[in-house]
């Protein structure tokens, strides 16, 4: 008997780093990293703290801590003051960060068109309200065994 549950998540955990990888190509294109641009992309609307935008993306405050600063010393983002908590400053794009966020994105837009160009959008609105409630059960399920 297959088990369609176990294929599920290979197939999910496949298509997952094939976006991986081309991500990072689309990311290189634009002279950034994939990290990067997911934090560029994380405070392009609202400014958050490192440890805010770590949350926003599941990752480590480490880890943005340091593609923060290497944004920083790229002159791709700042550290402004934060009213909230001075000991914690706000990540915010500069002019050329916005600059580079744009092109990245209209790079993947592009890219993704032509990658789901033979998909209907039934089909693929449909994969993802699988995927949300799928994410949603994870979240049930990861909120429920913290508990214990």
């Amino acid at each position: 008997m297959v088990d369609e549950t176990a294929l599920l998540v290979a197939d999910v955990f496949e298509a997952a780093g094939a976006l991986r990888r081309l991500g990072e190509q689309t990311a290189a294109a634009e002279g950034l990293t994939q990290a990067r641009w997911q934090v560029l992309s994380a405070v392009s609307e609202d400014s958050l703290t490192v440890p805010q935008a770590a949350r926003r993306l599941g990752v480590s405050r480490q880890n943005v801590q340091r593609v923060a600063n290497d944004l920083v010393a790229l002159d791709l983002a700042g550290y402004a003051s934060n009213p909230d908590h001075r000991g914690s400053p706000l990540l915010t794009l500069t002019p050329r960060g916005e600059e580079a966020l744009a092109r990245v994105t209209d790079r993947a837009s592009k890219l993704n068109r032509t990658l789901f160009a033979a998909m209907p959008d039934e089909e693929i609105r449909a994969t993802r309200a699988s995927l949300r409630r799928l994410l949603a059960e994870l979240d049930r399920h990861e909120g429920a065994a913290g508990k214990r």
